[in-house]
C-alpha cells in the first residue's frame, strides 16, 4: 500500500513548501493536489517544490479538462517532469461541480466521461510523441507540437473517477490507474474496484499493476474527538460533491444531506457543520487517532484491492481559512505527516 498527501495548497507557501519536503523525507509516495481556481496554483508550487525535493512524486489529482486544456496539461505535465527529473503526473477529471457552477457551465451538458476520455488520448499521445493530429469531438488539432518534453519514459495519466461504473471502467481500460475520491465505506470501494477490474482486464492489463487509489479526507491526532470534529468541519462542504448514488454506497441518505448543500449553497456555513451529524462525519471522513483510522483503512479500504491511500490531511489551519471556525487540540498537517508515517503505514508496509 502507497501513502501520499493530498494538499488544499491554501496556506502560506512557506509553509505548504515545507510540508511538502517533509513528505519526501518520510517516504510518503506523492503530493497530489486540486488544479482549481479556489485554491494557489499547483503547477507554480509543484515547480518549486521540485528543487527541495528529491523522491516524492507532484501533480495534479484532479486537473479538470472542463477548464484546463488538456495539450496544456500535457505541457505543464512534461515541464514539471523534466523539473523532478521524472517525478511527475497527472489525475484527469471532468471538473468539481461547485467551481463549474461559478463559471455558468451546467455539468451535466459537458458530457463529462466522453470528454475525460477523449482528454486521455490526447495528453498521451502529447506526452509520448511531442506532437499531434486530431479530429475529436471536443479536441482537434492540426500537427501541433511542444519542445516539452518528459524525462520518464511513460509519465503517468490518469482518471479521477467517483460516480460509475462506466467512469472507473475507462479508467482501467484507457489510464495507469484511477483515484477514487470520498468513499470510506467496503461497499463503495468493492463497487470500484469492480469496474475499475473490469475495464483493464478488457484492455489486457493486470488491475494490481495500476494505480488503483482513495482519495480521502483524513485528520488524525492523539485527540481523537479533535481529529473527529475537524473532519466534520469539512465533510458537509466535499459531500456536495459527491453523486447521490456514491453517498448511498456509503450508507448516507442523499435526503440527509440536502440540508446541509442547502445551507452551503446559502453561505450559512456554521449552519451546514451544525447540520452534519457525527454519523454522517463517521460516514464521510477517515478521522480518529491512527489506530482508529488505521482499523477502519483495513475494515474498510484495504480488503477490496485498494492499493494507493491518498490522504487529504485536515487541520484547524485548514478548518479555520475554509469555514472560518476554531477547533482546538487538531494536529497539525506536518504532525499528522509524521503520525501517518510512524503509526500507520507500518501496519500497511
Amino acid at each position: 500500500m502507497k501513502f501520499s498527501y493530498a494538499m488544499l495548497p491554501d496556506y502560506p507557501l512557506t509553509e505548504s513548501l515545507a510540508s511538502i519536503k517533509l513528505a519526501d523525507e518520510l517516504g510518503f509516495y506523492a503530493c497530489y493536489a486540486a488544479d482549481e481556481p479556489w485554491h494557489k496554483d499547483l503547477w507554480l508550487l509543484f515547480a518549486a517544490a521540485a528543487a527541495q525535493t528529491s523522491q516524492i512524486r507532484l501533480g495534479p489529482s484532479v486537473s479538470a479538462v472542463t477548464l484546463r486544456e488538456p495539450t496544456l496539461i500535457a505541457q505543464a505535465a512534461a515541464t514539471l517532469d523534466e523539473l523532478t527529473n521524472g517525478r511527475a503526473e497527472v489525475v484527469l477529471g471532468s471538473g468539481n461541480f461547485g467551481v463549474l457552477a461559478q463559471y455558468k457551465i451546467d455539468w451535466t451538458k459537458t458530457k463529462p466521461l466522453t470528454r475525460v476520455k477523449e482528454a486521455v488520448a490526447v495528453v498521451r499521445t502529447l506526452l509520448d510523441e511531442g506532437t499531434i493530429t486530431r479530429d475529436g469531438e471536443f479536441y482537434s488539432y492540426d500537427g501541433l507540437f511542444t519542445f516539452a518534453r518528459p524525462v520518464q519514459e511513460h509519465l503517468p495519466v490518469k482518471i479521477g473517477a467517483m460516480r460509475g461504473p462506466k467512469s472507473f471502467e475507462a479508467a482501467g481500460e484507457l489510464s495507469d490507474g484511477v483515484h477514487h475520491a470520498l468513499s470510506y465505506s467496503r461497499e463503495a470501494y468493492d463497487y470500484a474496484v469492480k469496474h475499475f477490474r473490469i475495464g483493464a482486464e478488457r484492455a489486457g492489463k493486470d488491475p494490481q499493476s495500476l494505480d488503483i487509489g482513495a482519495w480521502v479526507v483524513c485528520a488524525t491526532g492523539p485527540d481523537s474527538a479533535a481529529a473527529k470534529e475537524a473532519a466534520r468541519s469539512m465533510v458537509g462542504l466535499y459531500a456536495s460533491a459527491m453523486p447521490a448514488e456514491q453517498l448511498e454506497r456509503n450508507g448516507v441518505s442523499p435526503k440527509d444531506v440536502e440540508p446541509i448543500i442547502e445551507a452551503i449553497g446559502g453561505g450559512d456555513l456554521a449552519k451546514a457543520i451544525e447540520l452534519t451529524s457525527p454519523d454522517i462525519t463517521e460516514k464521510l471522513s477517515l478521522a480518529g487517532t491512527p489506530a482508529e483510522v488505521t482499523a477502519k483503512i483495513k475494515r474498510e479500504i484495504e480488503p477490496s484491492g485498494v492499493n494507493h491511500m491518498i490522504l487529504a490531511i485536515t487541520d484547524s489551519s485548514l478548518v479555520k481559512s475554509l469555514t472560518g471556525r476554531e477547533v482546538a487540540g487538531v494536529a497539525d498537517v506536518d504532525t499528522q505527516l509524521r503520525l501517518i508515517h510512524d503509526e500507520i503505514m507500518p501496519s500497511f508496509a
